[in-house]
């Protein structure tokens, strides 16, 4: 199976890095990584996680195909049967072991989510029967991102994060749609855990209290100071908490 030729692949990484006019220094801040990770990278010691590969390709102006096949290719040019094989085999080897997602994990938090999507529904049904007790815009905004965040938490997170987080300070997590830059907490397996818990704990909340203080009128005109004041700022604040104390 064809795999990445480490030396070939640092040099190509190298070259783009000085085509930015970049040190290996500024490269890594803008990955959240150390400079020795791209030191390493570009002497060939070792190659990204799969974790580090859109971000670098993002970073450095190329496509992640560009990167496993380390050279660039031309827009405008149909990749050679060869080529398409290569990135193929090498993308399957690269990503050998796929990441376990919470919609596989034992616990209640599937149960937890589920339930509170059936509240938050029959709860903004009763808003639409009920005059004056429709949400304005940003109870609509929080109870759209409680939504889509349980959404993550609770059904699509990575369980674990990649081994390069637990060897690396790392202060940004790609994974798929999902973008989370937190500046000073270094992201790890010991602190993730107690991070997804925050974000369930908080989406779910979201998604059935908003709803309920409209629907029974326990809100006022500065509602929206305490939801875009509070809630959404109480989320950050709690990730950074527990992931500072478990890092």
């Amino acid at each position: 199976m064809q795999t990445i030729d480490k030396q070939q692949f640092g040099a190509f990484v190298a070259r783009l890095r000085k085509e930015k006019g970049w040190t290996q220094k500024e490269l890594a801040e803008r990955l959240c990584i150390s400079d020795k990770a791209v030191s390493k990278w570009e002497t060939g010691a070792s190659i990204p996680d799969t974790a580090m590969l859109l971000p670098l390709s993002e970073a450095l102006g190329v496509t992640v195909t560009e990167l496993l096949l380390c050279r660039r290719q031309d827009p405008a040019q149909t990749m050679e049967q060869e080529d398409v094989e290569q990135v193929v085999q090498t993308a399957v080897l690269y990503g050998k072991e796929r990441p376990q997602r919470t919609w596989r994990e034992k616990g209640p938090w599937r149960l937890i989510y589920l339930l509170a999507l059936l509240v938050e529904a029959v709860t903004l049904f009763f808003c639409l029967h009920l005059p004056g007790r429709w949400p304005g815009d940003e109870i609509w905004v929080m109870v759209v991102l409680g939504t889509v965040f349980g959404a993550y938490f609770c059904l699509y997170a990575r369980l674990q994060l990649p081994e390069i987080y637990d060897r690396e300070r790392i202060n940004l997590v790609y994974d798929g749609f999902f973008r989370m830059h937190m500046i000073g907490i270094a992201f790890n397996n010991r602190n993730w855990p107690h991070i997804l818990k925050v974000g369930r704990v908080w989406s779910c909340t979201v998604m059935v209290v908003l709803p309920l203080l409209v629907v029974t009128q326990l809100w006022s005109g500065l509602l929206w100071i305490m939801t875009l004041g509070i809630v959404l700022p109480g989320l950050f604040v709690m990730m950074y908490i527990v992931g500072k104390r478990y890092q």
